[in-house]
Protein backbone atom coordinates (compact mmCIF):
# COMPACT_ATOMS: atom_id res chain seq x y z
CA UNK A 1 0.00 0.00 0.00
CA UNK A 2 1.60 3.19 -0.93
CA UNK A 3 3.18 5.42 1.02
CA UNK A 4 1.57 8.78 2.81
CA UNK A 5 3.76 12.33 3.57
CA UNK A 6 2.71 15.18 5.33
CA UNK A 7 4.38 18.13 4.14
CA UNK A 8 5.71 20.61 6.85
CA UNK A 9 4.23 23.91 5.40
CA UNK A 10 3.94 26.86 6.85
CA UNK A 11 2.21 26.15 10.01
CA UNK A 12 2.72 22.25 10.47
CA UNK A 13 5.72 21.59 12.19
CA UNK A 14 4.77 23.81 14.84
CA UNK A 15 1.54 21.81 15.19
CA UNK A 16 3.00 19.30 15.22
CA UNK A 17 5.96 19.88 17.61
CA UNK A 18 3.34 21.04 19.92
CA UNK A 19 0.91 18.05 19.54
CA UNK A 20 3.75 15.85 20.64
CA UNK A 21 4.89 18.21 23.69
CA UNK A 22 1.18 18.46 24.54
CA UNK A 23 1.33 14.39 24.85
CA UNK A 24 4.41 14.15 26.69
CA UNK A 25 3.31 16.76 29.15
CA UNK A 26 -0.41 14.87 29.67
CA UNK A 27 1.42 11.91 30.08
CA UNK A 28 3.82 13.32 32.23
CA UNK A 29 6.66 11.75 30.30
CA UNK A 30 10.64 12.25 31.70
CA UNK A 31 12.18 14.11 29.17
CA UNK A 32 15.40 14.64 30.56
CA UNK A 33 17.66 12.15 33.11
CA UNK A 34 17.95 13.58 36.22
CA UNK A 35 21.79 15.07 36.46
CA UNK A 36 22.94 12.27 39.29
CA UNK A 37 21.50 10.09 36.37
CA UNK A 38 23.51 11.23 33.76
CA UNK A 39 27.18 11.99 35.16
CA UNK A 40 27.03 7.68 37.08
CA UNK A 41 26.08 6.84 33.35
CA UNK A 42 29.13 9.06 31.74
CA UNK A 43 31.35 7.58 34.31
CA UNK A 44 29.94 4.42 33.51
CA UNK A 45 30.54 4.85 29.85
CA UNK A 46 34.15 5.93 30.83
CA UNK A 47 35.14 2.45 32.76
CA UNK A 48 33.51 -0.27 31.59
CA UNK A 49 34.03 -3.41 33.37
CA UNK A 50 35.11 -5.62 30.65
CA UNK A 51 34.80 -9.69 31.21
CA UNK A 52 37.98 -11.77 30.34
CA UNK A 53 36.61 -14.16 28.21
CA UNK A 54 37.84 -12.70 24.67
CA UNK A 55 35.68 -13.52 21.55
CA UNK A 56 36.26 -10.94 19.02
CA UNK A 57 37.37 -13.40 16.90
CA UNK A 58 33.54 -13.98 15.68
CA UNK A 59 32.96 -11.51 12.80
CA UNK A 60 29.73 -10.75 14.57
CA UNK A 61 27.63 -7.94 12.50
CA UNK A 62 24.19 -6.18 13.49
CA UNK A 63 21.15 -5.78 11.19
CA UNK A 64 18.46 -2.95 12.12
CA UNK A 65 16.55 -0.28 10.88
CA UNK A 66 18.53 2.77 9.24
CA UNK A 67 19.71 5.11 11.75
CA UNK A 68 19.66 3.03 15.05
CA UNK A 69 22.28 3.63 17.23
CA UNK A 70 20.45 1.62 20.26
CA UNK A 71 21.89 -1.73 18.82
CA UNK A 72 21.20 -4.92 20.98
CA UNK A 73 22.01 -7.75 19.07
CA UNK A 74 24.87 -9.04 17.08
CA UNK A 75 24.87 -12.54 15.09
CA UNK A 76 26.86 -14.61 13.60
CA UNK A 77 26.02 -18.19 12.11
CA UNK A 78 28.02 -21.17 11.43
CA UNK A 79 27.92 -24.65 9.99
CA UNK A 80 28.17 -27.82 12.76
CA UNK A 81 30.05 -30.76 11.59
CA UNK A 82 27.63 -33.89 10.67
CA UNK A 83 24.65 -31.21 10.54
CA UNK A 84 22.84 -28.47 12.21
CA UNK A 85 23.92 -24.77 12.86
CA UNK A 86 25.67 -22.96 15.87
CA UNK A 87 24.06 -19.60 16.48
CA UNK A 88 26.17 -16.69 18.01
CA UNK A 89 23.85 -13.98 19.61
CA UNK A 90 25.51 -11.25 21.43
CA UNK A 91 23.63 -9.35 22.95
CA UNK A 92 24.54 -5.93 24.77
CA UNK A 93 25.43 -6.32 28.72
CA UNK A 94 23.85 -3.32 30.57
CA UNK A 95 24.71 -4.54 33.70
CA UNK A 96 28.21 -3.95 32.89
CA UNK A 97 27.46 -0.59 33.28
CA UNK A 98 24.51 -0.45 35.38
CA UNK A 99 24.92 -0.87 39.33
CA UNK A 100 22.08 -2.37 41.01
CA UNK A 101 20.33 0.31 43.50
CA UNK A 102 22.39 2.81 41.52
CA UNK A 103 21.02 6.29 39.83
CA UNK A 104 21.00 4.58 36.49
CA UNK A 105 18.97 1.47 37.59
CA UNK A 106 16.86 3.46 39.86
CA UNK A 107 15.73 6.09 36.68
CA UNK A 108 15.26 2.87 34.24
CA UNK A 109 13.19 1.42 36.94
CA UNK A 110 10.79 4.31 36.80
CA UNK A 111 10.81 4.42 33.12
CA UNK A 112 10.61 0.17 32.22
CA UNK A 113 10.97 0.71 28.29
CA UNK A 114 12.27 3.21 25.58
CA UNK A 115 8.84 5.01 23.97
CA UNK A 116 9.32 5.83 20.28
CA UNK A 117 6.85 8.20 18.22
CA UNK A 118 7.72 8.62 15.08
CA UNK A 119 11.04 11.31 15.31
CA UNK A 120 10.71 11.36 19.02
CA UNK A 121 12.13 8.94 21.20
CA UNK A 122 11.95 8.90 25.14
CA UNK A 123 14.79 6.21 25.90
CA UNK A 124 15.02 3.70 28.87
CA UNK A 125 18.60 4.55 29.48
CA UNK A 126 20.91 7.88 28.86
CA UNK A 127 22.24 8.51 25.24
CA UNK A 128 25.78 7.83 26.37
CA UNK A 129 24.75 4.59 27.12
CA UNK A 130 22.22 3.65 25.16
CA UNK A 131 23.69 4.88 21.82
CA UNK A 132 27.16 4.78 23.11
CA UNK A 133 29.29 2.90 25.12
CA UNK A 134 26.88 -0.33 26.03
CA UNK A 135 25.61 -0.27 21.94
CA UNK A 136 27.19 -2.80 19.98
CA UNK A 137 28.33 -0.34 17.32
CA UNK A 138 30.60 -1.50 14.65
CA UNK A 139 34.34 -1.68 15.18
CA UNK A 140 33.84 -1.01 18.90
CA UNK A 141 35.18 -3.54 21.96
CA UNK A 142 32.06 -3.72 23.75
CA UNK A 143 30.84 -6.20 26.96
CA UNK A 144 27.97 -8.58 25.66
CA UNK A 145 25.95 -11.66 27.10
CA UNK A 146 27.19 -14.00 24.08
CA UNK A 147 24.57 -16.70 23.26
CA UNK A 148 25.77 -20.24 21.69
CA UNK A 149 22.82 -22.40 20.64
CA UNK A 150 23.26 -25.34 18.62
CA UNK A 151 20.44 -26.14 16.57
CA UNK A 152 20.16 -29.92 14.84
CA UNK A 153 19.61 -29.85 11.27
CA UNK A 154 15.73 -29.65 11.53
CA UNK A 155 16.49 -26.92 12.93
CA UNK A 156 15.24 -27.82 17.52
CA UNK A 157 17.83 -26.31 20.35
CA UNK A 158 20.24 -29.42 20.61
CA UNK A 159 22.28 -27.30 23.39
CA UNK A 160 22.21 -24.15 25.02
CA UNK A 161 25.35 -21.77 26.66
CA UNK A 162 25.34 -18.28 27.32
CA UNK A 163 28.19 -16.23 29.09
CA UNK A 164 30.04 -13.04 29.49
CA UNK A 165 32.39 -12.17 26.68
CA UNK A 166 34.43 -9.20 24.90
CA UNK A 167 33.18 -8.91 21.56
CA UNK A 168 33.76 -6.65 18.06
CA UNK A 169 31.22 -6.05 15.93
CA UNK A 170 32.47 -5.76 11.93
CA UNK A 171 29.77 -3.60 10.52
CA UNK A 172 26.31 -2.22 11.09
CA UNK A 173 23.88 -3.51 8.00
CA UNK A 174 20.15 -2.65 7.63
CA UNK A 175 17.08 -5.05 6.50
CA UNK A 176 16.51 -2.99 2.96
CA UNK A 177 20.62 -3.84 1.99
CA UNK A 178 20.55 -6.76 3.02
CA UNK A 179 17.30 -8.42 1.10
CA UNK A 180 18.55 -6.73 -1.98
CA UNK A 181 21.89 -8.49 -1.63
CA UNK A 182 19.62 -11.69 -1.10
CA UNK A 183 17.24 -10.93 -3.96
CA UNK A 184 20.57 -10.28 -5.96
CA UNK A 185 22.23 -13.22 -5.04
CA UNK A 186 25.31 -11.48 -4.20
CA UNK A 187 25.20 -11.50 -0.39
CA UNK A 188 27.30 -12.59 2.08
CA UNK A 189 27.41 -16.60 3.23
CA UNK A 190 26.25 -15.58 6.60
CA UNK A 191 22.91 -14.13 5.26
CA UNK A 192 22.55 -17.36 3.28
CA UNK A 193 22.83 -19.10 6.92
CA UNK A 194 20.17 -16.46 8.07
CA UNK A 195 17.56 -17.63 5.55
CA UNK A 196 18.55 -20.94 5.96
CA UNK A 197 18.36 -21.09 9.65
CA UNK A 198 15.05 -18.38 10.03
CA UNK A 199 13.04 -20.52 7.47
CA UNK A 200 13.93 -23.55 9.45
CA UNK A 201 13.09 -22.39 12.80
CA UNK A 202 9.89 -20.83 10.24
CA UNK A 203 8.49 -24.22 9.81
CA UNK A 204 9.46 -25.86 13.84
CA UNK A 205 7.07 -22.49 14.52
CA UNK A 206 4.23 -24.17 12.84
CA UNK A 207 5.05 -27.65 13.64
CA UNK A 208 4.60 -26.48 17.18
CA UNK A 209 1.20 -24.36 16.26
CA UNK A 210 2.82 -21.21 16.73
CA UNK A 211 1.33 -17.83 15.38
CA UNK A 212 3.10 -14.92 13.22
CA UNK A 213 0.17 -12.49 12.04
CA UNK A 214 1.05 -10.82 8.83
CA UNK A 215 -0.96 -8.05 9.08
CA UNK A 216 -0.06 -4.33 7.82
CA UNK A 217 1.67 -2.65 10.22
CA UNK A 218 0.14 1.33 9.64
CA UNK A 219 4.19 3.00 10.37
CA UNK A 220 5.10 6.59 10.80
CA UNK A 221 8.13 8.13 10.59
CA UNK A 222 10.11 11.35 10.01
CA UNK A 223 11.65 11.09 5.61
CA UNK A 224 14.04 14.11 4.75
CA UNK A 225 11.76 16.38 7.17
CA UNK A 226 8.38 14.82 6.15
CA UNK A 227 6.07 12.84 8.29
CA UNK A 228 5.47 9.70 6.51
CA UNK A 229 2.51 7.08 7.29
CA UNK A 230 2.81 3.88 5.27
CA UNK A 231 1.46 0.30 5.58
CA UNK A 232 4.22 -2.17 5.47
CA UNK A 233 4.82 -5.29 5.79
CA UNK A 234 7.95 -7.44 7.16
CA UNK A 235 11.01 -7.88 4.69
CA UNK A 236 11.60 -11.77 4.12
CA UNK A 237 15.15 -10.88 6.39
CA UNK A 238 13.47 -9.10 9.50
CA UNK A 239 11.14 -12.43 9.68
CA UNK A 240 14.18 -14.65 9.77
CA UNK A 241 15.73 -12.32 11.76
CA UNK A 242 13.14 -11.92 14.43
CA UNK A 243 13.13 -16.05 14.62
CA UNK A 244 16.49 -15.70 15.59
CA UNK A 245 15.01 -13.06 18.95
CA UNK A 246 12.65 -15.57 19.11
CA UNK A 247 15.01 -18.53 19.52
CA UNK A 248 17.01 -17.27 22.05
CA UNK A 249 13.93 -16.19 23.97
CA UNK A 250 13.07 -19.84 24.03
CA UNK A 251 16.18 -20.83 24.68
CA UNK A 252 16.69 -18.23 28.13
CA UNK A 253 13.00 -19.53 29.19
CA UNK A 254 14.03 -23.26 28.62
CA UNK A 255 17.18 -22.73 31.13
CA UNK A 256 14.97 -20.31 33.41
CA UNK A 257 12.36 -23.39 33.65
CA UNK A 258 15.18 -25.70 34.46
CA UNK A 259 16.45 -23.90 36.64
CA UNK A 260 13.30 -22.61 38.32
CA UNK A 261 13.43 -18.95 38.89
CA UNK A 262 13.69 -15.75 36.51
CA UNK A 263 10.55 -14.05 34.29
CA UNK A 264 8.72 -15.32 31.63
CA UNK A 265 6.74 -13.85 28.84
CA UNK A 266 3.28 -15.17 28.95
CA UNK A 267 -0.23 -15.45 26.48
CA UNK A 268 -3.05 -17.25 27.52
CA UNK A 269 -4.03 -19.92 25.08
CA UNK A 270 -7.86 -18.57 23.98
CA UNK A 271 -11.06 -19.71 24.76
CA UNK A 272 -12.63 -21.90 22.80
CA UNK A 273 -15.44 -19.02 22.52
CA UNK A 274 -12.93 -17.07 21.28
CA UNK A 275 -12.36 -19.76 18.49
CA UNK A 276 -16.36 -19.59 17.80
CA UNK A 277 -16.35 -16.08 17.43
CA UNK A 278 -13.61 -16.15 14.69
CA UNK A 279 -15.12 -18.64 13.06
CA UNK A 280 -18.64 -16.41 12.92
CA UNK A 281 -16.46 -13.87 11.24
CA UNK A 282 -14.96 -16.09 8.43
CA UNK A 283 -17.88 -17.41 7.73
CA UNK A 284 -19.64 -13.56 7.69
CA UNK A 285 -16.34 -13.15 5.44
CA UNK A 286 -16.92 -16.08 3.11
CA UNK A 287 -13.98 -16.94 4.46
CA UNK A 288 -13.30 -20.98 3.75
CA UNK A 289 -11.96 -22.38 7.50
CA UNK A 290 -12.44 -26.10 6.92
CA UNK A 291 -13.16 -28.75 9.68
CA UNK A 292 -10.29 -29.55 11.55
CA UNK A 293 -7.96 -27.36 10.55
CA UNK A 294 -6.71 -25.21 13.59
CA UNK A 295 -6.51 -21.18 14.39
CA UNK A 296 -2.64 -21.06 13.77
CA UNK A 297 -3.06 -22.72 10.21
CA UNK A 298 -5.78 -21.40 9.51
CA UNK A 299 -4.18 -17.34 10.51
CA UNK A 300 -1.23 -18.77 8.38
CA UNK A 301 -2.92 -19.60 5.05
CA UNK A 302 -4.80 -15.62 5.22
CA UNK A 303 -3.65 -13.11 2.37
CA UNK A 304 -3.05 -9.64 3.72
CA UNK A 305 -3.26 -7.99 0.10
CA UNK A 306 -7.27 -9.26 0.33
CA UNK A 307 -9.32 -6.47 2.04
CA UNK A 308 -11.45 -9.27 3.51
CA UNK A 309 -8.20 -11.38 5.28
CA UNK A 310 -6.96 -8.01 6.50
CA UNK A 311 -10.68 -7.98 8.11
CA UNK A 312 -10.13 -11.27 9.46
CA UNK A 313 -6.45 -10.69 10.06
CA UNK A 314 -7.67 -7.79 12.63
CA UNK A 315 -10.37 -10.14 14.45
CA UNK A 316 -7.73 -12.45 14.52
CA UNK A 317 -5.71 -10.00 17.08
CA UNK A 318 -7.80 -10.88 19.98
CA UNK A 319 -6.79 -14.18 20.63
CA UNK A 320 -3.34 -12.65 20.78
CA UNK A 321 -4.23 -9.82 23.40
CA UNK A 322 -3.44 -10.86 27.33
CA UNK A 323 0.20 -11.19 26.91
CA UNK A 324 1.88 -10.54 30.43
CA UNK A 325 4.87 -11.51 32.65
CA UNK A 326 5.33 -13.57 35.41
CA UNK A 327 8.14 -14.30 37.70
CA UNK A 328 8.97 -17.34 39.80
CA UNK A 329 11.25 -18.67 42.50
CA UNK A 330 11.46 -21.88 42.93
CA UNK A 331 7.46 -23.20 41.91
CA UNK A 332 6.81 -22.86 38.10
CA UNK A 333 3.84 -20.82 37.44
CA UNK A 334 0.81 -22.70 36.63
CA UNK A 335 0.57 -21.20 33.39
CA UNK A 336 4.14 -20.66 31.74
CA UNK A 337 3.48 -20.62 27.83
CA UNK A 338 3.22 -17.70 25.87
CA UNK A 339 0.45 -19.62 23.23
CA UNK A 340 1.16 -17.32 20.16
CA UNK A 341 4.76 -18.74 20.48
CA UNK A 342 3.50 -22.29 21.16
CA UNK A 343 5.93 -22.35 24.10
CA UNK A 344 7.57 -21.11 27.19
CA UNK A 345 9.47 -18.00 26.31
CA UNK A 346 11.15 -14.49 27.70
CA UNK A 347 12.49 -10.91 26.77
CA UNK A 348 15.67 -11.60 26.89
CA UNK A 349 17.56 -9.60 23.51
CA UNK A 350 16.70 -5.92 23.57
CA UNK A 351 18.26 -4.60 27.50
CA UNK A 352 19.18 -1.24 26.33
CA UNK A 353 15.46 -0.74 25.52
CA UNK A 354 13.38 -2.90 27.86
CA UNK A 355 14.41 -3.23 31.77
CA UNK A 356 12.85 -6.62 32.18
CA UNK A 357 15.62 -8.26 29.07
CA UNK A 358 18.29 -6.91 31.81
CA UNK A 359 17.16 -9.65 34.37
CA UNK A 360 16.40 -12.29 32.48
CA UNK A 361 20.11 -11.99 30.93
CA UNK A 362 21.56 -12.01 34.58
CA UNK A 363 19.69 -15.46 35.44
CA UNK A 364 20.57 -16.89 32.56
CA UNK A 365 24.22 -16.38 33.06
CA UNK A 366 24.45 -17.22 36.23
CA UNK A 367 22.31 -20.75 35.59
CA UNK A 368 24.70 -21.72 33.06
CA UNK A 369 27.83 -21.04 34.91
CA UNK A 370 25.64 -23.10 37.91
CA UNK A 371 26.46 -20.32 39.99
CA UNK A 372 23.44 -18.69 42.19
CA UNK A 373 21.59 -15.82 40.78
CA UNK A 374 22.18 -12.74 41.98
CA UNK A 375 20.26 -11.23 45.37
CA UNK A 376 19.50 -8.35 43.60
CA UNK A 377 18.09 -10.09 41.05
CA UNK A 378 16.17 -12.47 43.03
CA UNK A 379 14.83 -9.57 45.11
CA UNK A 380 13.71 -7.47 41.92
CA UNK A 381 11.97 -10.42 40.54
CA UNK A 382 8.10 -10.42 42.01
CA UNK A 383 8.08 -6.87 40.98
CA UNK A 384 8.96 -6.56 37.82
CA UNK A 385 5.54 -8.09 36.04
CA UNK A 386 3.69 -5.39 37.58
CA UNK A 387 6.03 -2.65 36.63
CA UNK A 388 6.90 -3.98 32.71
CA UNK A 389 2.80 -4.51 32.70
CA UNK A 390 2.59 -0.54 33.43
CA UNK A 391 5.60 -0.14 30.81
CA UNK A 392 3.70 -1.67 28.05
CA UNK A 393 0.14 -0.30 28.52
CA UNK A 394 2.51 3.89 28.34
CA UNK A 395 4.57 3.05 25.62
CA UNK A 396 1.47 1.57 23.57
CA UNK A 397 -0.36 5.21 24.69
CA UNK A 398 2.13 7.24 23.47
CA UNK A 399 2.91 5.45 20.02
CA UNK A 400 -0.91 5.82 19.50
CA UNK A 401 -1.42 9.01 20.23
CA UNK A 402 1.44 10.15 18.01
CA UNK A 403 -0.08 8.50 15.39
CA UNK A 404 -3.40 9.80 15.97
CA UNK A 405 -1.39 13.21 15.86
CA UNK A 406 -0.10 12.49 13.05
CA UNK A 407 -3.53 11.23 10.94
CA UNK A 408 -5.40 14.60 12.35
CA UNK A 409 -2.37 16.62 10.86
CA UNK A 410 -2.27 15.28 7.52
CA UNK A 411 -6.29 15.74 7.22
CA UNK A 412 -7.01 18.45 8.78
CA UNK A 413 -7.98 20.54 5.82
CA UNK A 414 -9.64 17.91 4.07
CA UNK A 415 -13.03 17.60 5.90
CA UNK A 416 -16.00 17.05 4.30
CA UNK A 417 -13.98 15.35 1.47
CA UNK A 418 -14.58 11.49 0.55
CA UNK A 419 -12.44 8.20 0.31
CA UNK A 420 -12.18 4.88 -0.37
CA UNK A 421 -10.95 1.90 1.73
CA UNK A 422 -12.48 -1.14 3.23
CA UNK A 423 -13.84 -1.76 7.20
CA UNK A 424 -11.51 -4.15 9.09
CA UNK A 425 -13.40 -4.22 12.39
CA UNK A 426 -16.66 -3.62 14.08
CA UNK A 427 -16.39 -2.30 17.12
CA UNK A 428 -19.40 -4.61 19.66
CA UNK A 429 -19.63 -2.00 22.68
CA UNK A 430 -22.95 -1.24 21.48
CA UNK A 431 -24.33 -4.34 19.75
CA UNK A 432 -25.39 -2.76 16.86
CA UNK A 433 -22.50 -3.26 14.69
CA UNK A 434 -22.63 0.85 12.99
CA UNK A 435 -19.17 1.86 14.97
CA UNK A 436 -16.17 0.31 13.92
CA UNK A 437 -12.19 0.76 12.02
CA UNK A 438 -11.86 1.62 8.31
CA UNK A 439 -8.58 1.32 6.75
CA UNK A 440 -8.07 3.77 3.26
CA UNK A 441 -5.84 3.04 1.07
CA UNK A 442 -4.31 6.75 0.37
CA UNK A 443 -3.87 8.06 2.89
CA UNK A 444 -2.28 4.95 4.89
CA UNK A 445 -4.80 5.61 7.61
CA UNK A 446 -6.37 3.56 9.79
CA UNK A 447 -9.71 5.62 11.66
CA UNK A 448 -12.77 5.23 13.60
CA UNK A 449 -15.90 5.35 11.14
CA UNK A 450 -19.57 5.51 11.81
CA UNK A 451 -22.94 4.75 10.05
CA UNK A 452 -26.71 5.08 10.53
CA UNK A 453 -27.25 0.84 9.61
CA UNK A 454 -24.86 -2.21 9.95
CA UNK A 455 -21.25 -1.98 8.75
CA UNK A 456 -20.17 -4.21 5.98
CA UNK A 457 -17.22 -6.23 7.57
CA UNK A 458 -14.31 -6.56 4.34
CA UNK A 459 -15.99 -4.64 1.98
CA UNK A 460 -15.19 -1.70 0.24
CA UNK A 461 -16.53 1.44 0.81
CA UNK A 462 -16.57 5.25 0.50
CA UNK A 463 -16.10 7.12 3.56
CA UNK A 464 -16.72 10.81 4.41
CA UNK A 465 -14.38 12.31 6.71
CA UNK A 466 -16.37 14.27 9.90
CA UNK A 467 -14.03 15.28 12.25
CA UNK A 468 -10.14 15.96 12.08
CA UNK A 469 -8.99 17.82 15.17
CA UNK A 470 -5.11 18.15 15.49
CA UNK A 471 -5.40 19.72 18.59
CA UNK A 472 -7.51 16.63 20.04
CA UNK A 473 -5.96 14.04 17.89
CA UNK A 474 -9.35 12.88 16.65
CA UNK A 475 -9.69 11.76 13.01
CA UNK A 476 -13.42 9.90 12.40
CA UNK A 477 -15.40 9.22 9.16
CA UNK A 478 -18.73 8.61 8.52
CA UNK A 479 -20.27 6.06 5.61
CA UNK A 480 -21.12 8.16 2.49
CA UNK A 481 -24.54 8.19 1.81
CA UNK A 482 -25.69 5.21 -1.09
CA UNK A 483 -22.38 3.45 0.39
CA UNK A 484 -22.64 -0.34 0.67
Amino acid sequence: MPATRIRLQTGDDGTIAQGIAAIQDEMKLPLAFPPEVEAEAAQAAAQPRLPELDRTDIPLVTIDPPGSMDLDQALHFERRDGGGYRVHYAIADVAAFVAPGGAVDAEAHRRGETLYGADSRIPLHPPVLSEGAASLLPDQLRPALLWTIDLDASGEIAAIDVRRARVKSRARLDYAGVQQQLDAGTADPLWTLLREVGELRQRREQARGGISLALPEQEIGVVDGQWQLAYRANRPDEDWNAQISLLTGMAAAQLMVKGKVGILRTLPPPQPQDIARLKRTAQALAIAWPDGQGYPDFIRGLDPSKDTHVAMLTACTTVLRGAGYVAFDGELPAQPLQSAVAAEYAHATAPLRRLVDRYVGEVCVALCANQPVPDWVRTALPALPDLMAEADRRAKHYERQVLDLAEAVLLAARVGETFTGAIVEIEGGHGNGREGVVMLRDPAIEARVDAASPLPLGQDVTVRLAVADPVKRQVRFELAAGAP
